[in-house]
């Protein structure tokens, strides 16, 4: 056996999701050939991939029929997260990707969908950050539990940044975490807008895979603060079955889809999508409507990036400060984290076949 040998076999796995071989794509490395033992590393677009094991299964089987059937194949894995960010980046330099989690209404659960998706990409391996940039209504230190902590302030290079608290393995940064969480905030449009430019310019995020935005309900003065300053990657779109949040569900559609502004949706996440009792995991009631998001997602050509079931312990985990992901229902971190495989994979082939978000320039008349 040769190194050869090995990458002609390999030129015929596929990516699943860029849909090229593996060879061609250069993920695989370090091969080492002794006698009859092989090993070699494929380098995944993110350490949160859904298809290693596919891919494990296809590269063993493909040396054992193609070069040596007694071979002893060892597959190893490692990450290099894609991005279409530019290494010239002057903002959130180290994030490669910028995902924002939006709903044309609130009362959705987005809030849950952005912190149990920053949750299980982490599970997966990759560095994730969560910003809560919901100002009037900031949920994340009560889902986290980090409710009344205060971040700490560093010197980087002179200026003061504020250091994301940790918790479950993410950064987290919340107005909720600088303000008394007794007091409203009562600020008008650019006092909010201020906040999110300081949240993502005087935060010392460091390297991160992914960094999760939780959006404001609506498509207002934040959303369009957020696209001026950074090139997001694209967005998740969160509705539930109902007519009244699909019909709202439709503007964060649309807002995305204009010339101007022109970011990718990733996809759209129906949640509360029928109820479930614990004790009868196998009964849905669909007390919302069935299979709204879906018909929504068909209609505007979107992906559909899964269901997630309306359960009494998701509701208790976000009140308790021990989110769906990291409670031990596990009904409900398999559809969490069916839905973050599908969006995984959308954002792999996003930065594999689009070109860069570029960032939105507003004018006054």
């Amino acid at each position: 056996m040769t190194e050869a040998d090995i990458l002609k076999a390999l030129s015929n796995v596929q990516e699943p999701d860029l849909g090229k071989d593996l060879v061609t794509l250069n993920m695989v490395k370090d091969i080492a050939i002794s006698g009859n033992e092989v090993s070699f590393t494929i380098i995944l677009t993110t350490p949160a991939c859904p298809m290693k094991d596919m891919m494990r299964t296809a590269s063993v089987n493909a040396v054992k029929l193609l070069v040596n059937k007694e071979a002893n194949v060892s597959v190893n894995f490692t990450a290099n997260t894609t991005t279409q960010r530019k290494d010239d980046q002057q903002v959130l330099s180290g994030v490669k990707n910028i995902i924002a989690v939006v709903s044309g209404k609130g009362g959705v659960g987005k809030s849950t969908v952005s912190a149990n998706l920053a949750l299980a990409l982490a599970e997966g391996g990759a560095s994730v950050g969560l910003m809560d940039a919901d100002i009037y209504g900031p949920s994340v230190p009560m889902m986290f539990g980090v409710r009344g902590e205060r971040p700490m302030m560093k010197d980087v290079g002179g200026k003061g940044m504020i250091v994301p608290l940790k918790k479950y393995g993410i950064s987290l940064i919340s107005i909720g975490l600088l303000v008394d969480e007794k007091n409203a905030v009562v600020w008008r449009g650019p006092m909010a807008s201020s906040a999110i430019r300081q949240f993502i310019t005087d935060v010392d995020w460091g390297e991160l895979d992914y960094l999760i935005i939780d959006m404001p309900p609506g498509t207002g003065d934040i959303h369009l603060t957020l696209m001026q300053i950074v090139p997001v990657t694209g967005v998740v779109i969160v509705t539930t079955p109902q007519n009244v949040a699909l019909a709202d569900a439709k503007k964060a559609i649309a807002m995305f889809g204009q010339a101007q502004i022109n970011v990718p949706i990733i996809g759209l996440v129906e949640n509360m999508a029928y109820f479930t009792p614990e004790e009868l995991p196998d009964n849905k009631y669909y007390l919302f409507g069935k299979e709204g998001g879906k018909r929504l997602a068909e209609e505007y050509e979107l992906s559909f990036l899964g269901q997630i079931p309306l359960v009494q312990s998701i509701r208790e985990g976000g009140d308790n400060g021990v989110p769906a992901m990291v409670g031990e229902n596990e009904l409900t971190k398999r559809s969490f984290r069916d839905f973050v495989s599908r969006a995984v994979r959308n954002i792999a082939q996003r930065n594999a076949n689009m070109p860069q978000t570029q960032i939105i320039a507003m004018t006054r008349e």
